[in-house]
């Protein structure tokens, strides 16, 4: 139990600027990625034994709610690619040029490519939120 403290602890326990920062964010939008995986593959499988609860949970995944969900799964599922392709080319390519300085840049880079990317699909999927759900730009 005392080593589950130590692990909480240090997630928590801010050491670092950007870098643990990065390390927090991309476990974090690692797990939700993993979390929706699970609930996708284990509604996908309701198509076939249970068809009506499947039909149930579409119109479920239909509602406000789980569509501002899933504009944080795409957050999740963007950084996690950027940062994890980040950590991947410093590891595998590039391990000689690793220096703090240069890690707090291309940690800074991630987050904006992500936010580039993120925020025009955010912005679509909440226009088809407001204009699904509430009837708004001539829904």
């Amino acid at each position: 139990m005392s080593s589950l403290r130590t692990t909480l602890t240090g997630y928590v326990g801010y050491r670092g600027r950007e870098g643990h920062l990065s390390f927090v964010l991309h476990r974090i939008t690692g797990l939700g990625t993993a979390l929706f995986l699970t609930i996708h593959i284990l509604d996908t499988a309701l198509v076939y034994f249970l068809p009506q609860l499947y039909q149930h949970a579409i119109n479920l995944y239909r509602s406000t709610l789980f569509g501002i969900g899933e504009i944080g799964l795409v957050f999740c599922v963007l950084f996690h690619g950027v940062n994890g392709l980040r950590v991947a080319y410093v590891d595998l390519i590039a391990p000689k040029f690793w220096s703090v300085p240069k890690q707090r840049s291309s940690t800074r880079w991630a987050l904006i490519i992500t936010l580039i990317l993120w925020i025009p699909a955010s912005g679509i999927m909440l226009y088809n939120i407001l204009h699904h759900n509430f009837g708004l730009f001539g829904g």
